[in-house]
């Protein structure tokens, strides 16, 4: 009978901390992109590795032509709490995006052209997916400075290697 209560016991092992994280940004909406970049953010301000692959409409958050003019999604946002109409009408997403870039510029969150700046400068890398730049017909040039390159999926599998991938 003693022998069932001697039973070993489990040794608790501590949960292995992540050291690097790759983020993906697919969304091309402010709802879409600053998550990323907040994660990106947030993970060098722990100290880890953090890099950015930006594919489909994430790419707007890079593109020169489009880093400036994101906007709010409002049409079939669940997270609105609207009817889809609603979001449809003319001006609404204008008046949706001022709003929540105003709440964003109180909170002391950057606006995306800054915010890419700052994670790149605190040593995040952003790349740009080559199946969607090729897809879209953009090239190098059309980027933000802060790019570092534009690769395959392979490669950020590669370059993500030994971290936790983040889909935002």
């Amino acid at each position: 009978m003693t022998e069932l209560l001697e039973q070993p016991k489990a040794i608790a092992s501590e949960p292995e901390t992540i050291k690097k994280v790759a983020v993906v940004i697919s969304k091309g909406s402010l709802e879409g992109i600053y998550p990323g970049l907040i994660m990106a953010n947030g993970a060098r301000m722990e100290g880890l590795e953090a890099d950015l692959f930006f594919t489909f409409f994430g790419l707007d958050a890079i593109r020169k032509d489009r880093h400036e003019k994101i906007k709010v999604a409002t049409v079939g946002n669940p997270g609105m709490h609207m009817p889809t109409w609603l979001g449809a009408l003319p001006g609404f997403s204008a008046l949706a995006t001022r709003m929540m870039k105003r709440q964003m510029e109180s909170s002391d969150i950057p606006p995306i052209p800054e915010f890419i700046e700052l994670v790149a400068d605190s040593g995040v890398h952003l790349y740009a997916c080559k199946a969607t730049v090729d897809m879209f017909g953009l090239t190098m040039d059309d980027f933000v400075p802060q790019v570092d390159e534009v690769i395959s999926v392979g490669e950020f599998y590669e370059k993500a290697a030994g971290g936790q991938i983040i889909f935002t």
